[in-house]
This record gives structure tokens, C-alpha cells and sequence, in this order.
């Protein structure tokens, strides 16, 4: 597969089949990714791979949580900034309302979407669920180098046949997550990455969202007679 057939065939997958992935299939995914590149060569990213009764245990505990934390813990970082300007504010809110539209759940139903935003803690039923820390004491340079090594995890997804969604909305779980992966004090939970087979008879990965043209976001120079 080529990178560019990677790149326009990954998804956020929001439903995954029931079909393993392999230990063997994780390290070879892992293998790859940690080609990232990395400001002086840190690699500024701790990996937790869970599957089966060990994965169970952590979307069971958050299970027990939710009457009493419906929004889960506070994450240790804004996953978003307070009030979203323009036009950030918009391009996030017609993804929501596109992806729920895909499953029929209006804006009104709340507790439709309460049902499907609680799928995010079972990593959307996908067989494999990775977490991924960073040192506490990091800044945004390194922040990016994990971007650059989720990025390059999930389109080498791609080429295995697997897909990915990588899920920001776990850090609003990270004490809970933390009794179970056990990380040092000095690791904050970034996102955890779901990763499996996608299940294409549900509808909400039918979705694709919206990209802006690049002349909306790159302005050319020196580029006139080429």
C-alpha cells in the first residue's frame, strides 16, 4: 500500500470487529511507528498494549464510574482550549454533528449521544487498546514528536489491513487508568489508540471528514513560473 493510499483510507474507526490482533501484529505495528521522528532523538513516548481480560478490567472499572462521573476525572491537559475561536469552533462542531447524523442521533437526543460518546471508554469494541504517555516534564516540541509517532502508527495500520482511532477523551480517565497500567509518577496519559479490524456494515464509519483546501491554509511564494 502506498503511503498516500494510507493516508486517505484511515479513518477514526468507531467500530471494530471482534477479530484478534496478535502480539506478534502489535510489536511489528510498534516496530515501524518508533521510526518517528523526534527532536534530538528522545522519542518522548511510553507505550501500555492491552487486550482481553486485561483490557476488560479497565472498561469495566470506567463502566462502574459513569452514574457517579458522567465527564470522568479532570484531564491533566485542556484537550481543547477554552472557548474555541473561529474557525476551529465551527470545523469541530460540524464534525460532531456529521458523525452523529451518521447513526441518526439528533442534537436533541441526549441520551442518544451519551450512549455513543460513552463507547469512546470501550475503545469502540476494538480487540486492542494501546496508551500512550509522556514525561510530565515534556513541552509542545515533544508533544509533537507523539503526534509524529501515533501518525506513523496508524497509516503502517493501514498497510497491515488493521485500523486505529486514537482517542483523546481517555486522559478524562487517567487515575483509573493509571491502577491499572501503573506507570511512574512522572508519565501523564496523552490519548489511547484503539486498534483492530473496522466493521464496515456500521454506519458511523461510513464517515469521512471535511478537509479544507490547501490554498485555505498555505500561502506560495516564489512559486510563480513553476
Amino acid at each position: 500500500m502506498k503511503v498516500s493510499d494510507a493516508a486517505n483510507s484511515r479513518i477514526s474507526c468507531r467500530a471494530f470487529k471482534d477479530q484478534p490482533v496478535s502480539l506478534n501484529q502489535i510489536k511489528q505495528l510498534l516496530n515501524v511507528a518508533k521510526q518517528a521522528p523526534s527532536g534530538g532523538n528522545l522519542q518522548p513516548w511510553e507505550v501500555f498494549a492491552f487486550t482481553g481480560k486485561k483490557l476488560e478490567a479497565i472498561i469495566q472499572d470506567i463502566e462502574n464510574q459513569l452514574s457517579e462521573k458522567p465527564m470522568g476525572e479532570k484531564a491533566e491537559y485542556d484537550v481543547y482550549p477554552p472557548s474555541l475561536w473561529e474557525p476551529y469552533r465551527s470545523r469541530r462542531y460540524k464534525n460532531g454533528e456529521d458523525l452523529y447524523a451518521c447513526i441518526n442521533v439528533s442534537r436533541e437526543d441526549k441520551e442518544g449521544r451519551r450512549k455513543q460518546f460513552v463507547r469512546n471508554f470501550k475503545f469502540f469494541d476494538a480487540p486492542v487498546g494501546l496508551f500512550l504517555y509522556l514525561d510530565k516534564g515534556m513541552g509542545p516540541p515533544q508533544w509533537s514528536d507523539v503526534g509524529m509517532f501515533i501518525q506513523t502508527l496508524m497509516l503502517y495500520a493501514r498497510e497491515m489491513g488493521l485500523h486505529t482511532c486514537a482517542q483523546e477523551a481517555w486522559a478524562m480517565w487517567h487515575s483509573t487508568v493509571a491502577k491499572h497500567v501503573k506507570p511512574s509518577e512522572n508519565l501523564m496519559l496523552f490519548c489511547g489508540v484503539g486498534v483492530g479490524y473496522m466493521d464496515e456494515s456500521f454506519p458511523i464509519n461510513s464517515l469521512q471528514t471535511d478537509r479544507v483546501d490547501v490554498e485555505e491554509f498555505t500561502k506560495f511564494y516564489g512559486f510563480e513560473n513553476s
